[in-house]
């Protein structure tokens, strides 16, 4: 036993050590024509644009395709004071938890909505990968809306992956975890107290409004991605799972034994069903739902306490397991719906599985044992066909709607191209290095827009100039509209990029919301003029009631502040103009700026703690007379009784 786990950890090694390897062929690979088909002229626009999971930056990256250029990072999950995200007292709330206020998290994936199976791109989503949660974006305009707490989960890599109506979100736990009256147990106990869950969030059609459904409850897996079922294979889900050895240590070696794990096939039509007929039950567990309202460009954070489970040891007809080659990491489904493909990480050969015949094996009880009364599927009796030999590491697989499937192939680093009915290899080209996901534009869907693909890769060594000990993260743009891939143009990325979704710009790009109408502005602290402008005290709390407009803010003197007092400049821009935001800082703030968009009222909480006379200024240049946009506020010692005193514009 000893040989056998050095030899598998030695492989390991190797396959952890291969990436530093470069490709045959790396300086060669563009051809003289790549940069034509890459170049954007000045004033036109991207044909795609591409939202990009940022990894552990807790963002999310806008970029144009073909160009590759960033239009625009936008905060989810992790407080970004570039425009105040997470540090405004409005923002505050979105990035509070059932552990509190979160200010960083980890996000892997992201999902943009559908209907039919075809992108509509009215939100995009993204998961919390640390502290388990699901946020929601308005592609109108790209602002964070919505974040709900995923409970019984830890490790929410495993999300967030839509229905092909968007009918849920559903988020799978990568770490299973004892849960409810057993949560104090001892780790060698996970076989018998540690589990699973799956979690389908509901998705209200006409606001996107997201609610916890219903959670299935599963065996203490990792689970790792998945796709839903579409067209022919709707109302169906597929989980690619791993140490299904149900290993809780040294899981590079011990979640690595068998030569098979699993995709869980979930039936959430007939779950759905259940859920209806009362068979679920509530079970206490404390989770946070945060909102974004528009109309008072506000945040609320609201406590759940309680979620619906479904037992499938019970209901009996809602799970199978379709055995899968070794330690899969990703699960996608085709166009047609027909067929689902496993990539093992560890495995030789890629198998593609078809709809139709798990099916039948289903109606014919074609079972090779159970996972706790779950069935087990034969292998054989589900198989379309294996891809042979298709490279070292096969990771993740998307389609161009012309009836190829292409696979990243981390190890070996290389894109392959295969047939989905034959199976046969008709294409590779190498990836520079160690390509994770790949994206193709509508590649998730039931419309593929079989035009680009881009690669999104762990290791760039010689490809950018040197930035230290860390490299910038790389994507990869690759023409497959012909025969043969082609390698376009090398473009650095933020964070580190996991998975990417893209759909046509024309869906969106008319839809953008431009400014809001201040006459709808129901902010409780909202100034509709300049004449409203004016300071208020309460107690300790200074509320500074502020305007600001090109170039200048009101009021711009303060004074009657004492150390120690909590100031709010509630600010409200009453530009109604499109891109024409107001900046706010204020010198000695310990948090951030506001960044105020057009018609927008937002919140700085600033307690001074020293006397002194403070500026303050706009911090976004707005005008020729941009750096004229300031003003002051006087601070005297705590217990000075000095009376407010404010200008709202004087001429001198």
């Amino acid at each position: 036993m000893k040989k056998k786990v050095w030899l598998l950890a030695i492989g390991l090694t190797a396959v952890v050590l291969a990436p530093s390897c470069k490709p045959k062929g790396a300086q060669s690979a563009i051809s003289g024509d790549a940069a034509s088909k890459v170049y954007v002229a000045p004033g036109d626009h991207d044909e795609f644009y591409n939202i990009v999971s940022g990894g552990f930056n807790g963002q999310m990256s806008v970029v144009g395709l073909p160009s590759g250029r960033v239009l625009k990072i936008l905060p989810v999950f992790s407080v970004n004071p570039e425009n105040g995200w997470g540090y405004s007292e409005e923002s505050k709330p979105m990035l509070n938890t059932s552990h509190g206020f979160v200010p960083w998290d980890d996000l892997h994936h992201i999902a943009i909505s559908t209907t039919n199976a075809e992108h509509d791109a009215r939100w995009a989503f993204g998961n919390a990968n640390n502290t388990p949660r699901i946020a929601r974006v308005d592609l109108t305009t790209f602002k964070t809306v919505e974040i709900i707490e995923i409970p019984n989960s830890a490790g929410n890599h495993s999300s967030p992956f839509i229905t092909q109506n968007t009918e849920y979100v559903v988020a799978g736990t990568r770490f299973s975890v004892p849960v409810g009256d057993k949560s104090d147990v001892s780790i060698d106990s996970y076989k018998e107290n540690f589990k699973g869950y799956i979690s389908f969030i509901g998705v209200e059609p006409k606001t996107g409004e997201m609610n916890l459904s219903f959670q299935i409850e599963a065996p203490p897996f990792n689970f790792d991605l998945a796709r839903a079922g579409k067209n022919k294979s709707h109302g169906w889900f597929f989980f690619s799972t791993y140490n299904t050895e149900m290993a809780h240590t040294l899981l590079e070696v011990n979640a690595s034994q068998k030569d098979k794990d699993f995709i869980m096939a979930i039936n959430w039509k007939k779950a759905e069903e259940y859920v209806k007929a009362g068979k679920g039950t509530k079970k206490k567990a404390n989770y946070v739902h945060n909102k974004w309202h528009e109309e008072t460009h506000t945040a609320t954070s609201t406590m759940k306490e309680d979620v619906l489970v479904l037992d499938p040891t019970i209901l009996k007809d809602i799970v199978y397991f379709i055995p899968c080659p070794k330690s899969p990491h990703g699960t996608d489904t085709d166009p047609t719906g027909e067929y689902i493909v496993g990539s093992g990480k560890l495995a030789a050969v890629i198998p593609v599985f078809s709809f139709t015949k798990m099916l039948a094996a289903i109606e014919k009880k074609d079972f090779e044992g159970d996972i706790n009364g779950m069935p087990v599927l034969k292998y054989e009796s589900v198989l379309h066909g294996e891809v042979v030999k298709p490279g070292l590491g096969p990771l993740h697989t998307e389609f161009d709607g012309k009836g190829f499937a292409y696979t990243s192939m981390f190890v070996s680093s290389e894109i392959v191209k295969w047939n989905i009915e034959t199976l046969e290899v008709v294409d590779r080209v190498p990836t520079y290095y160690s390509v994770g996901h790949l994206s193709i534009p509508g590649g998730p869907t039931g419309k593929p827009h079989g035009k680009y693909m881009v690669a999104y890769n762990k290791i760039t060594k010689d490809r950018y100039l040197p930035t230290g000990p860390e490299l910038v993260h790389s994507a990869q743009l690759y023409d497959i509209s012909g025969e043969k891939m082609q390698l376009l143009l090398d473009f650095p990325t933020i964070g580190e990029p996991h998975y990417a979704e893209s759909f046509p710009a024309s869906l969106i790009k008319d839809r953008q919301v431009k400014f809001y109408p201040i006459e709808k502005n129901m902010h409780p602290y909202v100034l509709k003029g300049i004449k409203d402008a004016r300071v208020e005290r309460k107690g300790n709390q200074i509320h500074v009631y502020m305007t600001s407009i090109r170039s200048n803010f009101r009021p711009d003197n303060i004074e009657g502040v004492n150390v120690g007092d909590e100031v709010y400049f509630h600010v409200t821009n009453l530009e109604q103009d499109w891109d024409v935001p107001h900046g706010f800082a204020i010198k000695g703030a310990n948090t951030a700026e506001l960044l105020i968009m057009p018609g927008e009222t937002a919140t700085l909480k600033w307690v001074p703690d020293r006397v002194g006379v403070f500026p303050f200024y706009c911090t976004d240049f707005c005008s020729a007379l941009h750096q004229e946009m300031q003003g002051y506020l006087r601070v005297s010692p705590k217990g000075v009784n000095m009376p407010l005193k404010f200008s709202t514009g004087d001429v001198e």
